[in-house]
């Protein structure tokens, strides 16, 4: 068994870090508020003040945060990061959704200290990660993810080398940005059934036997014509990522105009007071 660091424990940092105390792994674990390690700590794992002293002993490192300011500090801050207290043998694995450019910041540190880095996002939300089953997306050197491989496995169903770091994140957004125009067309749609009279359970439920409706597609109609947005993704993230998505086309000069105006509508969603909802719940904004 190996010796893990986790690092952020939110919605998915949590579920993921249970996972890897069920597989037998000695933990310890790290968050910004430390109340939010008590619940893993019940579980067995041990506490940590700092990322750097998490990572003391640690064979992997892996870190769930927010945003690319969160995986500076967690990694980088001069007096706490956690690369600094990497040994000799450890790899970081970063699991947050980040800009590709951070991500690649994060790769060219690991690199010059000669530990090893993995950007490995996932595909998959809380249920994903209660039940282990989510899907690794993962760029940087293969020999590093053969040794990384089995751990990620403790939190997922399966796992794809993309290629060299960035890789991973780059597939990331993605795929958040393939879900997020599904989601964003789909509550357009609804708003406009309701205004042309149709019921908009039974218009959607032909449209779901469709070869046009993705599995994706079918469960956000469904939650928006619930009205019941318990945050599994919540819109300010996707608002977030769609950000990075577009930062980075910018930076490589690709065009994406139909990334922009979904960007658009789920900011917009933020504006209104809506980002902590699901990111379904932007069919608010159409009703």
């Amino acid at each position: 068994m190996a010796k893990i660091a986790f690092l952020g424990l939110g919605a998915m940092g949590s579920r993921m870090a249970a996972n890897v105390l069920k597989a037998g792994h000695e933990l310890t674990v790290w968050n910004r508020t430390p109340d939010a390690c008590q619940p893993v700590a019940d579980l067995g794992a041990a506490v940590a003040d700092t990322p750097r002293a998490a990572v003391a002993q640690a064979d992997f490192a892996v870190s769930m945060v927010r945003d690319d300011a969160a995986a500076d500090q967690v990694w980088l801050d001069a007096e706490c990061g956690a690369l600094a207290g990497l040994r000799t043998g450890a790899v970081g694995i970063d699991c947050s959704t980040l800009t590709i450019a951070a991500t690649r910041t994060l790769a060219d540190r690991f690199g010059a200290a000669e530990r090893g880095f993995l950007d490995a996002p996932v595909a998959g939300s809380r249920p994903q990660a209660d039940a282990a089953q989510l899907i690794f997306l993962v760029g940087g050197c293969a020999e590093v993810l053969s040794a990384a491989g089995p751990i990620l496995m403790t939190m997922g169903s399966s796992v794809h080398h993309v290629g060299p770091a960035g890789s991973g994140t780059t597939l990331k957004l993605a795929v958040n940005a393939l879900l997020g125009v599904q989601v964003a067309a789909l509550a357009e749609i609804i708003g406009f059934f309701d205004r042309a009279g149709l019921n908009g359970a039974t218009a959607i439920d032909i449209l779901g036997s469709t070869p046009v409706c993705s599995p994706a597609a079918k469960a956000a109609a469904a939650s928006m014509l619930s009205g019941v947005f318990p945050a599994l993704f919540p819109a300010d993230l996707m608002a977030k990522d769609f950000g990075n998505l577009l930062a980075t086309a910018g930076a490589v000069a690709a065009s994406m105009p139909v990334a922009a105006a979904v960007y658009d509508v789920f900011a917009g969603a933020v504006r209104h007071g809506l980002g902590a909802d699901n990111l379904t719940g932007i069919i608010r904004l159409y009703r």
